[in-house]
Order: structure tokens, then sequence, then C-alpha cells
């Protein structure tokens, strides 16, 4: 049933509302093809470059007895090789905080500059560190990935919509946390967070409706322009029947069925990309240049030539159409 339903799905609900809109106001519909939807870049594109740190074979062999011996072994381990960008944040922080205790067990000048120079090295490398395990991640490419289809405004969406905010909230609390070398920062939860990232789809998912959205608000109001310039839809702002089936379309259709869909995207988008935007914002500093232009074209809330202002001046366009259109037959249409 759902696939005979013009409305079941969000690129099938704009296509009728064209064809609808089209056929009211007796002109012919043109729908504009969807530009591809921008990815995520590649991982050498969104990574933050981090500088080795070595201790000498010797120096690590002076630290028998002490922790910091397993932690590095650990780190040169097959396994410690491929840690993902996460693990290596918390191999980092491990690092640091076994070092200092080393630090301080030790009566070594020559092990005690090494700890030292080893510790202050690894403090100033922790923010870009701490990019990595947000954005060079597969989960993070898994939540931006755009081969999920639509966002859509159901219960499911909804409430796991919430919990994707909450944990975007978490992870700009721990990136701030870090920036100030707090060493105890919490990352219990991250792994779980990431996960939700890996198996949400929620950001890309809304990608892929503002971007067909702002297409086809586009086609819809040069329709309604297009209608504009020939004779006015109300003679002396007097009813007519297509008059009245142009305010079917809008009330029934625009009012009913799009502009719903219109607010819920535009809500999680603020949701979801505010915080993104919020996180990059904080690690602007470190942010690659090669990630740059993706955040400001797709995640920034503010960039006027970004998606997000693109969509906004789209749905802005179409409702003013819509009153410059009902406006002759003397109906003042509400805007959202």
């Amino acid at each position: 049933m759902t696939g005979c339903d013009p409305f079941a799905s969000p690129d099938s609900m704009m296509d009728e509302y064209l064809s609808r809109l089209a056929r009211v106001l007796n002109v012919e519909k043109q729908q504009t093809a969807l530009e591809p939807v921008r990815l995520i870049p590649s991982v050498r594109d969104r990574r933050a470059e981090i500088p080795k740190i070595d201790i000498t074979v010797l120096e690590f062999l002076s630290l028998y007895g002490c922790e910091l011996q397993v932690v590095v072994a650990e780190r040169n381990s097959i396994l410690g090789r491929v840690m993902t960008p996460l693990n290596r944040l918390r191999y980092n922080l491990r690092f640091i905080a076994t070092a200092q205790a080393c630090l301080a067990n030790t009566d070594k000048p020559a092990l005690k500059y090494s700890l030292q120079r080893a510790i202050e090295q690894k403090q100033q490398l922790l923010p870009s560190v701490a990019w990595n395990a947000v954005w060079a991640g597969e989960p993070m490419a898994a939540l931006l990935s755009v081969s999920k289809g639509y966002y859509l405004a159901d219960s499911h969406h909804v409430t796991t919509l919430g919990r994707l905010v909450a944990g975007l909230e978490k992870t700009r609390a721990i990136v701030t946390q870090l920036q100030t070398e707090a060493l105890d920062a919490d990352l219990t939860e991250m792994g779980d967070i990431q996960q939700q990232w890996t198996f949400g789809h929620h950001a890309g998912q809304l990608l892929n409706s503002i971007t067909m959205l702002t297409t086809r608000l586009d086609d819809a109001t040069a329709l309604i322009e297009q209608r504009l310039l020939v004779k006015p839809l109300c003679y002396m702002s007097k009813p007519n029947p297509q008059a009245e089936r142009v305010k079917g379309v809008f009330f029934n259709v625009y009012i009913g069925r799009i502009q719903p869909y219109l607010s819920e995207v535009s809500r999680a988008g603020k949701l979801v990309f505010g915080e993104l935007d919020k996180i990059a914002l904080a690690q602007a500093s470190i942010m690659p240049a090669g990630f740059k232009t993706y955040h400001l074209d797709v995640i920034s809330m503010t960039n006027k030539k970004g998606v997000w202002r693109q969509f906004d001046n789209a749905v802005n366009s179409h409702t003013k159409s819509w009153q410059a259109l009902l406006e002759q037959c003397g109906v003042q249409p509400r805007s959202n």
C-alpha cells in the first residue's frame, strides 16, 4: 500500500507536490536534476598528523618495574599499531598518567628528563589526537554517510535522534575538557556513543533530505513565480474555481503534508549539525586543511553559502511566493 501512496517517502511526496502545483496553476512542470550530496572527505584529508614520540631501547629497558613499560609495549604490539583513533586517545591519556607516576618514582636524571619531555610532547599533541578520535574514525564517516536514504520523521527517528544529540553533547564536553589538558576525562561512554554513530546515519539522511528539499522547493517556487507573471489568480480579489483548487493544494498538501516535514528536518538538522558544528569550532585550530571546506559547506549552520542556509533560503522564498499568489485572492497564508 505504501508503494501506491505518493506521500509515503519524502522524495515522492515532493514530486507529487510539484505535479499538483503545476496542474492547478496551469503551468508546465519542471523538475531540476538533484545535485550529488557532498561526501565526507577521505580519512587522509580529515586526519590531523601526529608526530611520533620514540623512547630509545635503553631508556625503555631502564623503565623496568614501572607500568609505563607495559603501556609502551602494548602500543608497539601488533594490535597496538592498528588502534582506532578513539583507542589511541585512550592510550595517550594512559601514557601521560603512567609517565607522570613513573616520573615521581625515579631518581635518574636522564630518565627524568626523557619522561618529562615525553609527557610535554604528549600533552601538546592531545588536541590533535582528540580531533582524530572524533572526526578521523569510521563512526563519524558512518554518521555522515549519504547511502542510507532520507530522514524519516517517524517515532523511531525522533527517539534515536535524542540519544544521538545527547552523545554529541557529551563528546563536545570531553573535547573541551581535553583542551585544558585534563587527564581525568571520562571516555567510558565514548565507545557506546560512537557505536550509535555507526548505526545511526541520521546526519547523512538529513543531508540527503535538505539537498532534495532545497531543489524541489526552488522548483515549486519557480512554478509559482511563473504563474505570477501572467494575469492574477483572482480578479478584484474575487474567488473562482481555479483559486479554490490552488488553495486546496496550499492547505491540504503544502501546509498539511510538506510543511510538517520541513519543520522536522529543520529541527533535527539544527540539533545534530548544531552540535557537530560546535565540536568542529571548538577544535578549529587543529582542523586539517582538507576538512575546512567540507565544514563550511556541509556542517556549518552559519555559512551563507552552506547547505543549511540554502535550505532556509529556499523555505523562505517559497513561503513568500505563496503569500504573493494567495494575496491576489485576499487570502493571507500563515508562514513558518
